[in-house]
């Protein structure tokens, strides 16, 4: 299994970046796949996660209105569009695949399978 994650970097206050994971050796329908994220002496938290066997989405408040998830045309890739961003949005982005389909991404818990993390660094 494996998710690989790209597409962080460094901007300034109300710039943009979209972040990639492309997964292989799951099915994906029985995951939600989407981001996690962890600041410098912070707790993961979810952001955005997308069930892909109906296309439900879940968005954490930071996230909602900027932030916005979708599946690429390659259906093993998925993508998280960042605009607007915020220093508090600063942290190392984890692509994850969530067993819990019901609510995903409320829990580091029920992460099945992590990437490794990219790193947003928004400057003010």
């Amino acid at each position: 299994v494996q998710l690989q994650a790209s597409g962080g970097g460094l901007v300034h206050t109300g710039g943009s970046l979209r972040l990639s994971c492309t997964i292989s050796g799951i099915r994906l329908d029985d995951y939600a796949i989407g981001w996690f994220r962890q600041a410098p002496g912070k707790e993961r938290e979810g952001v955005s996660c997308l069930r892909t066997v109906d296309g439900g989405t879940y968005y954490s408040d930071p996230a909602k209105g900027r932030f916005t998830i979708a599946r690429g045309n390659a259906n093993n890739t998925m993508y998280l569009q960042m605009n607007d961003l915020k220093p508090d949005d600063t942290a190392v982005y984890y692509c994850a695949a969530d067993l819990r389909l019901a609510e995903p991404c409320r829990g580091a818990w029920s992460v099945h399978y992590w990437g490794q993390g990219t790193q947003v660094t928004v400057s003010s």
